[in-house]
């Protein structure tokens, strides 16, 4: 009888202890994440059990010299719905619906591309280095591309707060 009592304990512990890690390994990608070359910085969030990017910089954050709007603060000139074309891209969400389906993997979500003005279903999955995968595509997710996203160093925020008056 001890011994029962003695390994359902240790098995309600080890259960416990792999939930809290299943759980802990869906926020994982909770932060602020450097996309491709650097050009913007996307804050990652979590709504209940639905994880959504939003850019927070853009390296550019103005049209630069040459373009029609040139010297304009950027906004989502591209989207097909002419009624969202004023909007700001700092504070565009471009990530949505995501929900952790384990194995460092987080999908049925959507990305949009302010770029173009496409929407594409997407798929998100952490590598063994911590950068994150981020396809997008149509259909099936053959149809797609692949960027990585690398985790923005705790220093790069420090220093945009400090330049924005929002230090600590």
């Amino acid at each position: 009888m001890y011994r029962w009592c003695v390994v359902t304990t240790m098995l309600v512990g080890i259960c416990a202890a792999f939930a809290a890690q299943v759980k802990d390994d869906g926020d994982a990608i909770v932060g602020i994440w450097l996309t491709k070359e650097g050009k913007a910085r996307v804050e990652i969030t979590r709504q209940g059990d639905i994880y959504q990017g939003t850019i927070v910089w853009l390296r550019e954050p103005n049209y630069p010299e040459g373009d029609t709007e040139a010297g304009k603060v950027k906004h989502d000139r591209n989207n097909p719905d002419e009624a969202l074309r004023d909007r700001p891209i700092v504070g565009l969400r471009i990530l949505d619906e995501f929900k952790y389906v384990g194995d460092r993997t987080w999908s049925g979500g959507y990305v949009y591309d302010p770029e173009s003005g496409n929407t594409y279903r997407g798929k998100i999955r952490l590598d063994d280095n911590g950068r994150l995968l981020l396809r997008g595509y149509v259909g099936i997710s053959l149809l797609g591309r692949t960027e990585v996203w690398e985790p923005c160093p705790s220093e790069m925020q420090q220093q945009d707060e400090t330049k924005e008056g929002k230090t600590k």
